[in-house]
C-alpha cells in the first residue's frame, strides 16, 4: 500500500520535532497504522533558518497554500498558529478533500464549529489532540476511554507558564514580576505574556475539553478568566500554612442550572496529586460518574511532547482513510446532531468556597462587623488567620476561608467589607476548590 502523504505548515518547535518523531519512529509508526507516513512536503517563513529537523527529501516552500492545494497531499498538518490565516489555510484544505491535523488550540476553539461542519460535509478529519496539554493524550481520554460515562466535571492545569510562575513563587519565595522576566528569559513566556498569565490560553483548551466533556457547542466567547497576576507571595504562604497551595485552574463543572466555564488562581488541597504538580508541567483530572476521579500528567509543551500528539493523529488519520465517514469517531465526541447547547452560567452564578485577606484596623469590633456582613449574605466562614501587628502598625492582615456560596453573593460581601472604614484598601479573593 502507498504511503501516506503528508504536509507540514510551519516548520517551528512543534513542526520541527513532528518531522523528527516521523522519521526517527517511521517503522513503528508504519506498523500502528497500516501505512507508511512520510512527510513530503512542508512550508516556512524562513527557507534560509538553521532547522531543528532534517528536511531531506522534503519540498520546502514559503507558501502554505501550495500545499493545501497540492493534489499530491493527503493530509495536512497545521502548525502556524494564529487565527485568519490558519483558518483560512484549514478550511482550503477541506474544501480539497483533505484531512487536517492541527495543534492550534485558539483556532479551534474561536473556529472550532465552523470547521468541524465543514469538514463533516466532505466526509474528512479534522484531528486536534495536540491542542491541549501538549503531549497528554486528555481529547482521547476523555473522547474515547471515559466514553462510558457521564462527565461531571473536569479541572486542569493547562497552562505551563503560569504553573511555573506559582511554583517558583511558593518554593523560593519570590514575586510575581521576578519570576515572570525568569519565565520569559528561559522561553517559558512571551514578550507580551498577556495569553499566559491573564488566563486566556487556559480558556482557550477549557473550551475544548468542556465541549468534548459534556457535548455542546465551542464558546470561548463565555468562559470567566482571571489571572494570576494580582497574586502576591503572602498570598502563597498563607495558603500553605492553611494546607492549601496556589494553582492556576481551568474548571468545567455540570451542574442543574448549566455549565461553569471559569480559569482562575484557585485554592487546592495540599494532599491532592494535582495540587503537587510543579514547573511546567500540566495536568487534568476528570471526575465521571462510573470511573471517579482520573488524572493525567505529563508535558504540557515542547517540540517532542507535542509532536507525540501530532504523529498520535496522524495514525489515527490513517488508521481511519479507508473507513465509511459516518462511523468514525466524532469531533467533539458527541455524534453533530446530539450537540445539545446547555447554557453556560455567568460568573455570579458560580458556587464555590474562597480565600479572603483584608488589611483592618487592630481594634475591637473589626472582626464582628466582617463576620456580620459574611452572614447576611449567606457565608459561612471555614478558617481564620489574623496576624499580629507589626511594630508600630496599627493594621493587620486577616485571612478568612469561607464555606461555598454564590459568586453574586461574594461580590456583594466585598464590596461592603471594603467600604468600612476600618478596612484599608481592596480585599485580595481567590477561589477554592477541594475537587473531592
Amino acid at each position: 500500500m502507498k504511503p501516506v502523504r503528508v504536509g507540514v505548515l510551519g516548520l517551528g518547535t512543534v513542526g520541527g520535532g513532528t518531522v523528527n518523531v516521523l522519521k526517527r519512529n517511521a517503522e513503528e509508526i508504519a506498523r500502528r497504522a497500516g501505512r507508511e507516513i512520510v512527510v513530503t512536503r512542508a512550508s516556512a517563513r524562513d527557507l534560509s533558518l538553521d532547522r531543528i529537523c532534517d528536511t531531506h527529501g522534503i519540498t520546502l516552500t514559503t507558501d502554505p497554500f501550495a500545499i493545501v492545494n497540492d493534489p499530491d497531499v493527503d493530509v495536512v498538518v497545521e502548525l502556524i498558529g494564529g487565527y485568519d490565516l490558519a483558518k483560512q489555510l484549514v478550511l482550503k484544505a477541506i474544501a480539497n478533500g483533505k484531512h487536517v491535523v492541527t495543534a492550534n488550540k485558539a483556532l479551534i476553539a474561536l473556529h472550532g464549529n465552523e470547521i468541524f461542519a465543514e469538514a463533516s460535509k466532505k466526509g474528512v478529519m479534522v484531528m486536534f489532540e495536540a491542542a491541549v496539554a501538549g503531549g497528554i493524550p486528555i481529547i482521547k481520554a476523555i473522547r474515547e476511554g471515559l466514553a462510558g460515562n457521564r462527565i461531571k466535571w473536569l479541572a486542569g492545569i493547562i497552562n505551563g507558564t503560569g504553573n511555573f510562575i506559582l511554583t517558583e513563587m511558593r518554593d523560593k519565595g519570590r514575586d510575581f514580576a521576578d519570576v515572570l522576566a525568569e519565565a520569559q528569559a528561559l522561553g517559558y513566556a512571551e514578550a507580551d505574556p498577556t495569553f499566559d498569565v491573564e488566563g486566556i490560553d487556559a480558556g482557550h483548551k477549557l473550551t475544548i475539553l468542556a465541549s468534548i466533556a459534556f457535548g455542546i457547542p465551542l464558546q470561548f466567547d463565555k468562559v470567566f478568566t482571571e489571572g494570576i497576576t494580582k497574586i502576591t507571595r503572602l498570598d502563597v504562604e498563607y495558603a500553605e500554612a492553611l494546607g492549601y497551595r496556589i494553582k492556576n485552574l481551568g474548571i468545567a463543572r455540570k451542574t442543574e442550572e448549566g455549565i461553569e466555564l471559569r480559569v482562575h488562581p484557585t485554592l487546592i488541597p495540599k494532599r491532592r496529586l494535582i495540587a503537587n504538580v510543579d514547573g511546567v508541567m500540566n495536568a487534568v483530572l476528570v471526575c465521571g460518574d462510573a470511573v471517579g476521579p482520573t488524572l493525567y500528567y505529563g508535558a504540557g509543551a515542547g517540540a517532542e511532547p507535542t509532536a507525540s500528539a501530532v504523529v498520535a493523529d496522524l495514525v489515527d488519520v490513517v488508521r481511519a482513510m479507508t473507513s465509511d465517514p459516518e462511523n468514525r469517531v466524532p469531533h467533539l465526541a458527541f455524534q453533530a446532531d446530539a450537540i445539545v447547547d446547555i447554557p453556560v452560567l455567568p460568573a455570579e452564578a458560580i458556587r464555590t468556597a474562597y480565600y479572603l485577606r483584608l488589611t483592618a484596623e487592630d481594634k475591637p469590633g473589626v472582626l464582628a462587623d466582617v463576620s456580620r456582613i459574611l452572614a447576611a449574605h449567606h457565608i459561612s466562614i471555614e478558617a481564620l488567620i489574623q496576624k499580629e501587628p507589626l511594630d508600630g502598625e496599627t493594621s493587620v492582615p486577616i485571612i478568612l476561608l469561607t464555606q461555598l456560596t454564590l459568586e453574586k453573593e461574594m461580590n456583594a460581601a466585598i464590596a461592603e467589607i471594603e467600604a468600612l472604614a476600618t478596612v484599608s484598601g481592596k480585599v485580595a479573593r481567590i477561589r477554592l476548590e477541594t475537587l473531592g
